[in-house]
């Protein structure tokens, strides 16, 4: 699959900083325009005190969560772990691993935030002005907002707050397990990515998308695959 090279990753933190800032204007946070037939889920993982990155995207049809493709690529980070700026260290190799799909997902969830973020600027809105296709953050733990809990059965969320924004959802996949952290992207708005969380229901607090994605890196990182 193709993507749109907005600039160049071989940047310093300052100036890391600056892009995110200018790029979060070309964001549009808007409901979906057409149904959602494949969704893919990206994750990377990393090994303790190493810089090489295992970057992994499977694409799913939604109707039933069977695999229709899947891809992973061992790469190398070249920017520093910054809060703030994880996206300038992981995003090169999950493009690397877009530019080998064949097929061109619907939707796109990542292990990760969207508008979630202190700028509003997150991996999955970083990435989705690259893919230009719907991108929403789910992440396993919060980066910025303050939320009240949601009532403890399935389905049930309470919006997530920052600086008075309303940025993601607390979102309660599973009864009585903690919620996992929702956020749009890039052309998506919250309600589609809560829908599209609750409807990769595995069985599991993670959703299918992301849940694969991250089996698929860390069989990648152990040699498995």
């Amino acid at each position: 699959m193709n993507y749109t090279p907005l600039h160049p990753w071989d940047v310093t933190p300052a100036e890391a900083v600056a892009l995110q800032q200018q790029m979060r204007q070309q964001i549009r946070i808007e409901p979906l325009t057409q149904p959602v037939q494949t969704i893919a889920g990206c994750d990377i993982s990393f090994n303790k005190f190493e810089e090489t990155v295992y970057a992994g995207i499977v694409v799913l049809n939604l109707a039933d969560l069977s695999v229709v493709e899947e891809v992973g690529v061992i790469s190398r980070a070249t920017f520093p772990y910054v809060p703030g700026l994880l996206s300038f260290r992981e995003a090169p190799a999950l493009l690397e691993a877009w530019e080998k799909l064949q097929t061109a997902p619907d939707a796109v969830m990542f292990d990760g935030h969207g508008m979630a973020h202190p700028r509003r600027i997150g991996i999955a809105a970083h990435i989705g002005l690259f893919i230009d296709r719907p991108s929403f953050g789910c992440g396993k733990s919060v980066l910025v907002g303050k939320y009240d809990e949601p009532a403890p059965e399935r389905g049930n969320w309470s919006p997530m707050r920052h600086h008075g924004e309303v940025v993601g959802a607390a979102l309660r996949t599973k009864n009585r397990v903690n919620p996992v952290y929702v956020s749009p992207g890039h052309r998506i708005d919250l309600p589609a990515a809560i829908e599209l969380t609750l409807a990769c229901n595995g069985g599991y607090r993670i959703p299918e998308p992301t849940r694969r994605a991250h089996n698929l890196v860390n069989a990648l990182r152990k040699g498995e695959r």
